[in-house]
């Protein structure tokens, strides 16, 4: 089962990779930090500081300006996450975001579902909001 979330962001879409991948600027709508520059092959730490949470991610794939594929979870071996960037025009990018690896037998897969779609959502807005206006709504969401 796979959870698909997709936003159009006014930028182009090097601006848009480079918020993911470059540690010095995904603080500013999604992790607090990241341990260094996402490239294919390695394990990133990403930390919420706020939340004194954090986990690897272990780059399956990247694709620049077009496409960011990890896996999270336990020892890197969770549900599958594909970002990719599709150019609307020169200037505007959809973005996609699709997670793949929910247990439909799990008696909380709705809610899982449903909570997972909520981060997506959450973690886009952060980052339209970042890119378009210069607006740090990251870490703002409580459940």
């Amino acid at each position: 089962m796979n959870n698909l979330t997709k936003m159009k962001i006014l930028r182009p879409a090097n601006e848009i990779f480079e918020a993911f991948v470059d540690p010095a600027k995904i603080g500013g709508f999604w992790f607090s930090s990241s341990s260094e520059r996402w490239e294919q092959g390695k394990t990133i730490t990403l930390k919420y500081e706020e939340y004194e949470a954090q986990g690897d991610i272990k780059i399956a794939e990247i694709v620049e300006n077009k496409k960011i594929a990890f896996r999270w979870g336990s020892n890197g071996e969770g549900n599958a996450v594909t970002i990719t960037l599709i150019d609307a025009d020169q200037a505007n990018t959809i973005v996609e975001v699709n997670e793949e690896g929910f247990n439909e037998n799990d008696d909380q897969f709705i809610s899982r579902l449903l909570d997972n779609k909520e981060g997506w959502v959450y973690m886009l807005t952060c980052l339209k909001g970042y890119l378009e206006y210069g607006a740090d709504l990251r870490a703002a969401l409580v459940k």
